[in-house]
């Protein structure tokens, strides 16, 4: 009897961490792609793909405050284009008023 109880407690552990595993993967799959569309939304090539890709992907996971966060992101994400434009002044100002309200491409 507690042999059996000690199997099955094994045994649900491991659908636990199995199940974190996974749960984990997609999340990363689902990063990629996000960021993949950005890019694209955004129409970047080369070098300025490849800086905007690593910040993207090394962005913090989203937490309870998702709306927050996405806010966050996007700041993020925006000051990095601009920084990569070299954009400075006024022509920053007005950038990241376009990229962060989401109605230009950038």
């Amino acid at each position: 009897m507690k042999r059996t109880t000690w199997l099955v407690g094994i045994g649900a552990a491991l659908a636990v961490l199995a199940a974190q595993g996974a749960w984990a993967d997609n999340s990363q799959q689902d990063k990629m792609t996000s960021c993949n569309a950005d890019a694209k939304t955004k129409g970047l090539t080369g070098d300025d793909r490849k800086a905007f890709m690593k910040s993207c992907l090394s962005a913090a996971k989203p937490t309870a405050s998702a709306k927050g966060n996405s806010q966050q992101e996007k700041m993020k994400s925006c000051n990095a284009d601009a920084s990569t434009k070299g954009l400075k002044g006024d022509d920053r100002k007005s950038f990241m008023k376009t990229c962060l309200s989401g109605s230009g491409t950038g």
